[in-house]
């Protein structure tokens, strides 16, 4: 029994082995670099900052507002 659990734990460290062999050799990239962290951000705050403008804009704060009243005053 315990050559046979032995057997089995080396095939499956040397797949293991040769498969991180092939992964590292055999794919591109899968993740971002540090500068397309920094441009990612860069773009994700410029959008915040579009969508706070928008949203704190006049007409759609009265209009949020009165979304808001109408709900508060919904008669059940």
């Amino acid at each position: 029994m315990y050559k046979a659990v032995k057997t089995a734990a080396v095939r499956v460290v040397r797949a293991v082995r040769a498969r991180a062999r092939l992964g590292a050799v055999g794919r591109a990239d899968a993740g971002m670099a540090t500068a397309e962290y920094a441009m990612g951000l860069i773009a994700a705050v410029a959008f915040a900052v579009v969508l706070y403008k928008v949203v704190t804009s006049g007409a759609v704060s009265a209009e949020l507002q009165s979304i808001v009243k109408r709900a508060l005053d919904a008669q059940m």
